[in-house]
């Protein structure tokens, strides 16, 4: 009996050792998939015409359900910092409350949950369906590295259309804000507006977009290298897809804490 247990304490500790091991090892391939695709940026000409034609393939898919989601969040916040702000006679002050949150932290995690459930996902299948169908293996049998060829592309268009969407994340969602806190509870436009810059800054707006950048960036690594890397079979392909959704999620509110941590500390807020 107790050499069966301890069979069995060695075989989940094997077992531990070997998807640690495995994780480790992937998280190796995602970092050097990442930095392989961004060390080949300079030769632009190669990979131009793949990229006009993925911002094209993001936008499309994102820019409507981006505005759609900023809408009613603006309107929710407007809503929820109202009827707070009411008990103290400061309805002005939703202006401020709305546009900070949208413009700091909801315009670039709104723009990345987009970019890695629509735009992301399409990456994912359809690398996985190049991979399935070999023709990674024959483009590197053509001296063609593959992820300076796809991957690089993918990687600038998901940024630059995460930093386009940020903006329409923050327009729609003041649009939204507006609707509420000045036609429903009747603040003024100006007041609204007013209170809406009083608490923004030049830094907080550069860091945004850099945020946006980052995390369009992270979607777009974390798409190519599951597709790159998955199993064969349309099976395979599927457990790719939704693997890259969850996974570049996780990574970006990991890194949407780090970042805003160091802008913290870097730029403490006004008071």
């Amino acid at each position: 009996m107790a050499d069966g247990v301890l069979r069995g304490v060695s075989s989940g500790t094997d077992l531990v050792r070997r998807r640690a091991g495995s994780a480790v090892y992937q998280t190796g391939v995602l970092f050097i998939t990442a930095i392989e695709g961004f060390r080949k940026t300079w030769n632009i000409s190669q990979w131009w015409a793949e990229y006009i034609e993925q911002c094209y393939l993001a936008a499309s898919v994102t820019a409507l359900p981006v505005m759609l989601v900023a809408l009613p969040l603006g309107g929710t916040i407007s809503l929820q910092v109202g009827q707070i702000v009411r008990q103290i006679g400061a309805q002005s002050g939703t202006g401020a409350a709305v546009v900070q949150a949208m413009v700091t932290q909801v315009a670039p995690l709104a723009a990345a949950l987009l970019i890695s459930g629509a735009a992301g996902t399409a990456m994912a299948a359809d690398m996985g369906s190049r991979r399935i169908r070999d023709e990674l293996d024959a483009m590197e049998a053509m001296a063609i590295n593959p992820v300076h060829r796809l991957v690089t592309p993918r990687l600038w268009a998901a940024s630059t259309v995460g930093v386009l969407l940020c903006s329409i994340v923050i327009l729609a969602g003041v649009a939204g804000g507006f609707y509420f806190n000045v036609i429903q509870e009747g603040v003024t436009p100006g007041s609204y507006f007013d209170g809406a810059t009083s608490l923004l800054r030049l830094s907080d707006l550069l860091v945004t977009l850099f945020k946006a950048w980052i995390f369009g960036f992270i979607a777009a690594a974390v798409a190519c290298w599951r597709g790159m890397t998955c199993d064969y079979g349309p099976s395979g392909v599927g457990r790719a897809v939704n693997q890259a959704a969850v996974i570049a999620a996780l990574l970006v509110f990991a890194a949407n804490y780090v970042i805003s941590t160091l802008d913290y500390a870097l730029f403490p807020p006004l008071t």
